[in-house]
């Protein structure tokens, strides 16, 4: 080989191991440039390695976002919807109390279905499916905390604020909000409705989920949203109850949840 085509063949080599790892694995070889040059009749192979190949190889290549570019949660955003929401949930709060009630809900499979997405342990044991099936170390601790630290902390959470704000579960003959005394059982949340406990489980369970798998992130918040309808047809919340739990959960993941890149 020729003393200028064999320095050609060695800046080629060169120009591949530079750029390939920033084509996430796409080795872009020596032996491929010296060949491009034969066929597009272009001289100086290195040149064209050194420029415009890596650049348009690392546009072809599978887009990797680092963990610094995820967008930071939007709070102003998620503040002024979930006022939003809550607000008309308060006012839809008794015509869903007239017209969204199924008592028997329970009693039939899909109605178990739905509520069994706010049952704590559900969570645990997805969260137990995704360390088993994923291999890479960091995600697969990374989403297993997501998903055991979303619900727990959810769950929590509501509780907390039901003490907080005191209101009783809908009655069933009445419509009417009622309040416990801070003076009667002040450590107990018994009875107490806003926000429903099941609802923001099954919801932080869902936010998280979406993050892991954006893709089928509808199917998740389906379920969720369908935990919260059955526990308004059962009469053991208001649908303001069901709201306040969903925006409170998107709350809770968004605090929580580690910068993974997107998927």
């Amino acid at each position: 080989m020729a003393a200028p085509e064999l320095e050609d063949l060695r800046g080629a080599k060169r120009a591949g191991d530079l750029f390939e790892d920033q084509t996430n694995g796409v080795a872009l070889t020596g032996v491929a440039f010296h060949a491009l040059k034969y066929v597009t009749g272009a001289r100086p192979v290195a040149s064209v390695a050194g420029h415009a190949l890596p650049r348009l190889i690392c546009r072809m290549a599978p887009e990797v976002v680092p963990p610094e570019s995820v967008p930071r949660p939007a709070w102003g955003r998620w503040l002024l919807v979930s006022v939003i929401a809550i607000a008309a949930a308060h006012l839809l709060d008794e015509t869903a109390w007239r017209l969204v009630r199924v008592p028997s809900v329970y009693d039939k499979d899909w109605g178990r279905l739905l509520r069994s997405m706010g049952f704590l342990p559900t969570w645990l044991l997805i969260a137990t499916a995704f360390w088993l099936q994923v291999r890479e170390p960091d995600a697969r601790r990374a989403g297993t905390r997501l998903l055991v630290l979303g619900p727990t902390l959810g769950g929590l959470a509501a509780e907390v604020i039901k003490l907080l704000s005191r209101r009783l579960r809908p009655d069933a003959e009445q419509f009417a909000y009622a309040f416990r005394s801070f003076a009667d059982a002040p450590f107990s949340n018994r009875g107490m409705g806003l926000p429903s406990s099941h609802t923001l489980v099954a919801f932080a369970g869902a936010f998280a989920l979406a993050r892991l798998f954006p893709r089928a992130r509808w199917v998740f918040y389906g379920l969720a949203a369908g935990c919260g309808l059955s526990r308004v047809m059962a009469t053991a919340h208001y649908l303001s109850d069901t709201v306040v739990a969903a925006c409170v959960a998107w709350g809770v993941v968004a605090a929580i949840a580690p910068r993974l890149p997107a998927r």
